[in-house]
């Protein structure tokens, strides 16, 4: 046999080598054994075959075997193929058991494929998280503007985090509770003396109802005077109130100039009426002396009164303005 199918020989028996001990994991068949997971080797075959990890399963299991739990490998595997975070489950398993808490394996997973770290919710549970809140703008009785800041004290609720609310609607009722504190202040000194108040007011309503969180603690970290609403909506109100005023005046000008526009319309009315009347007078005199109504001498009568007339009313005039003149 020459020595290129020696060689082909030996590549050829690595290769299945190779996938003999991919597909039959022996080596982690044995690691398992020895840490006391009792596993068969053809269940880690068909493990292979069902395109789930092997190492994954059996790491888990010894993990949670030195921990003191029990643990099933069919479990841990069908979590793995509802695409669950077998590494985080075992974890959060050990977890809370060293720390007391009451969580088992069906909670657990139900909680990683509802989209949590279950792991990250039990170490919370231990250590309580600190939520700082945006600023939070409230107006005090007196109008004047506090904007506060609040750090929210909160750990997991292991009951509620399946279909519990997250940590945006612990803000959101935190700050919906400092708005409603800070607003039934009669003044804003008041708040700024005792900042404790709105944390007590905010604690006794209960805002980690229905949530993944129990509040521990609301503390007031940072209290700032804002502006004077209250001084400005009356400046607003002042100026709305001229504006109308101002309005109303324009109105009742624009009614007064058109009130005397009419009346300036119905004089030249009336004077073009008797200017009317006037021209009517010589024609009816005409038609007087055709009809014989109306003689000379009576023409003249009428002119000599006219002329009476209109001496009187010039002496008359003339009089005023002397009387005027010694006054």
């Amino acid at each position: 046999m020459e020595l290129w199918q020696i060689t082909a020989i030996a590549v050829v028996a690595f290769i299945l080598l190779i996938l003999f001990l991919y597909f039959v994991p022996i080596g982690l068949w044995f690691n398992a054994q020895i840490s006391g997971v009792r596993i068969g080797l053809l269940q880690l075959v068909l493990m292979r075959w069902r395109k789930v990890p092997p190492s994954v399963i059996v790491n888990s299991m010894i993990t949670g075997t030195k921990a003191g739990l029990v643990l099933n490998a069919n479990e841990l595997e069908a979590h793995y193929m509802a695409r669950g975070n077998v590494v985080n489950v075992v974890n959060a398993l050990v977890s809370a058991d060293k720390a007391g808490i009451d969580l088992d394996f069906k909670k657990a997973t139900a909680i990683d494929l509802a989209g949590r770290n279950v792991y990250e919710a039990v170490q919370m549970s231990v250590t309580p998280k600190v939520i700082n809140t945006p600023p939070v703008s409230a107006v005090a009785k007196n109008g004047i503007q506090l904007i506060a800041k609040a750090r929210v004290t909160v750990r997991t609720n292991i009951r509620q985090l399946v279909g519990g609310a997250g940590e945006e609607t612990i803000l959101a009722r935190v700050g919906e509770g400092i708005v409603s504190s800070i607003g039934s202040a009669a003044s804003h000194e008041q708040v700024l003396e005792n900042p404790d108040s709105i944390s007590r007011v905010v604690l006794e309503k209960g805002l980690d109802a229905g949530t993944a969180f129990e509040i521990l603690s609301i503390d007031i970290a940072d209290i700032d005077v804002g502006k004077n609403i209250g001084a400005e909506l009356q400046i607003d109100q002042a100026n709305a109130d001229k504006n109308i005023a101002q309005a109303k005046a324009e109105e009742k000008r624009a009614m007064a100039v058109a009130h005397e526009a009419e009346n300036r319309a119905k004089a030249q009315d009336a004077r073009a009426k008797v200017i009317l009347a006037e021209a009517e007078v010589p024609l009816a005199m005409a038609e007087a002396f055709r009809s014989g109504n109306l003689g000379i001498m009576d023409y003249y009568k009428f002119q000599n009164i006219q002329a009476d007339t209109s001496m009187r009313e010039s002496i008359s005039g003339g009089g005023g303005k002397v009387d005027n003149a010694k006054k």
